[in-house]
């Protein structure tokens, strides 16, 4: 490796604002559970198996039904 490096002529990535935000979020033990197994049999890491989920729910505008008694 280079002692220095010229980063005069360096471009911003143009994917920057594409990128994912980190955050933290409370699951239940059997949700993960479940997407861990499912990530172990397709090979995919359990919280990225999570992001395309539910990127895919709001891409179909998916919603909860909910009723609160």
């Amino acid at each position: 490796m280079r002692k220095e490096y010229d980063f005069s002529k360096a471009k911003k990535n143009p994917y920057a604002s594409q990128l994912k935000k980190s955050i933290t979020i409370r699951l239940d033990e059997d949700s993960i559970m479940y997407f861990k197994a499912i990530s172990e049999d397709v090979g995919i890491p359990y919280q990225s198996l999570i992001n395309l989920y539910l990127r895919d729910c709001a891409a179909r505008h998916k919603k909860l039904n909910l009723n609160w008694k």
